[in-house]
């Protein structure tokens, strides 16, 4: 017994606080992301580990997310656009893998983050008239487009809404709908909350520079 007292008595506390998942040094809540290029698994990291990831030239396992977010002001969709992506929802986001070197796109809903067949000469046809749109950075990097909501005007309108985000708060705001779903698009506490996150990305945005601009 006496030894069953010392071995409790000396057992060190739990471990309560986030860890960086590459070196198990504690972190704070507010944190930075790596991306696993093959698993697609973000992993929680310290500065340190975080840092050994963002050379974008070297042929890495592990990518960093970048705290970059764009906005496009002139961004348009053509009438139907959007339905030829096939995009059931009025929200989604997009990015390129560089393992299956393709844009990918997904939307959020009750089951969190699902996977669009995304028709790519639609997607090509979006590109074309946005060019823009190729500044975004592989694995990494998202475009998040939101769709006029028809209920509030938006039939037959082509404001649509596009930013580059980095791809961690793409999954954060897919994860907090998915608590909040209802019905088919969501009900309205999932849109209040997608008109909040807007809002937080819209004061981080800078305006895309053009392709003329951007050109050495």
């Amino acid at each position: 017994m006496s030894v069953l007292r010392r071995i409790t008595s000396n057992r060190p506390p739990p471990v309560t606080e986030e860890r960086c998942e590459m070196c198990a040094e504690p972190i704070a809540e507010m944190h930075q992301h790596v991306v696993n290029l093959e698993s697609r698994v973000l992993m929680c990291t310290c500065r340190g580990c975080y840092l050994l990831f963002t050379e974008e030239r070297a042929e890495l396992r592990y990518r960093a997310v970048p705290e970059n977010y764009v906005s496009f002001p002139d961004f348009t969709l053509g009438p139907g656009q959007w339905d030829q992506l096939e995009i059931p929802v009025g929200l989604a986001f997009l990015f390129r893998n560089s393992v299956q070197d393709r844009i990918v796109a997904f939307y959020p809903g009750p089951a969190g983050a699902t996977e669009s067949e995304l028709p790519l000469d639609a997607w090509d046809a979006v590109v074309a008239a946005n060019p823009a749109l190729g500044q975004i950075k592989p694995d990494v990097e998202a475009l998040l487009i939101r769709a006029p909501e028809r209920g509030r005007g938006g039939q037959g309108r082509t404001d649509y809404t596009c930013n580059i985000v980095p791809i961690d708060a793409c999954y954060e705001l897919v994860g907090g709908l998915r608590q909040l779903w209802r019905g088919f698009d969501g009900g309205q506490d999932a849109h209040d909350a997608m008109d909040r996150f807007f809002e937080m990305v819209s004061a981080k945005s800078r305006p895309a520079r053009s392709i003329e601009q951007s050109a050495p």
